[in-house]
């Protein structure tokens, strides 16, 4: 799995009536690899991942995949409540030269024991074919770095991890404990200039979607040893991340990228779009990120 560097998780255009825009999901792609994304992620928890039906699902990993037309890998966002299902999804899309599926681990209220949550990804490893990155971020079904060290290396297929929330003791710990060959990547928005510094293979992340082009400038700076441009980088994005985050994170980022020309839709009801609020505050703290290139 050649994956690493800055992969930004797509937003999901949906027009007034519910129904996916397909045909918005090219000027997105292309805008993201203009400003310098190495990957592209879809159907992830910024892409609505959990509100699309299977067609829907399948439809949209392809027009990623065509409209990338192989410049860049494309990561395949499952989040689902079963291992039958999460087959099914992976199984629907590995014609489509998908680089590795992004797998949440089971999140209903009812947690897996640790067994289970290994055979659960053995499962659909095996049953798919397709690297697996263990996409850890639900709160009540939260992995340890002991735990997500063990499924890597008890099942060959899983190949990294997108550990989230904000805590960095719990990246760092992993990144020491993890098999050097592991792909660990980054979706601490707040500090993906100490996630950088400490390691990571990179990102998939919000803030990536938001600002692409300003994270690929942290992360250059980060790989060349430059930290106070990396820092300064960072001091600009926090505020901006800041002013995005919450419930409707994902439409917070979908007017991040709408402020700088991209036409990306409309979230999936019910999550409300960016409030008037929200929308002031994002506005001038991109301003400020886009004057720091």
């Amino acid at each position: 799995m050649d994956l690493q560097g800055i992969i930004p998780p797509m937003t999901t255009p949906f027009r007034a009536d519910g129904d996916i825009e397909l045909k918005l999901v090219r000027g997105q792609v292309d805008w993201l690899i203009g400003e310098g994304a190495h990957g592209l992620a879809a159907g992830g928890s910024t892409g609505e991942g959990h509100a699309l039906e299977s067609g829907e699902y399948r439809d949209l990993m392809a027009a990623t995949c065509d409209a990338a037309a192989g410049r860049v890998p494309v990561v395949a966002g499952i989040i689902v409540d079963s291992t039958r299902a999460a087959i099914q999804r992976g199984k629907a899309v590995r014609d489509l030269k998908i680089a590795a599926l992004q797998v949440t681990p089971v999140h209903y209220l009812f947690r897996p024991d640790d067994d289970a949550m290994v055979e659960h990804f053995r499962a659909v490893a095996g049953e798919t074919g397709l690297p697996i990155i263990i996409y850890n971020v639900v709160p009540w079904t939260y992995l340890s770095p002991e735990l997500l060290v063990r499924i890597m290396r008890e099942v060959p297929g899983v190949a990294g991890v997108k550990q989230s929330a904000g805590d960095l003791k719990l990246f760092a710990d992993l990144m020491i404990t993890a098999d050097p060959r592991s792909r660990i990547f980054s979706a601490v928005d707040a500090l993906l200039y100490s996630s950088f510094a400490l390691g990571a293979h990179g990102a998939i992340a919000a803030i990536l979607t938001a600002a692409p082009r300003a994270v690929r400038a942290l992360w250059d700076a980060v790989q060349r040893g430059d930290h106070a441009r990396g820092r300064a980088l960072h001091e600009k994005l926090l505020p901006l991340w800041n002013a995005a985050v919450g419930d409707n994170l994902p439409a917070c980022t979908r007017h991040a990228q709408k402020l700088q020309g991209v036409d990306v839709g409309l979230p999936r009801a019910p999550m409300p779009p960016a409030s008037e609020a929200q929308r002031k505050a994002i506005e001038p703290a991109l301003k400020a990120v886009l004057a720091e290139l």
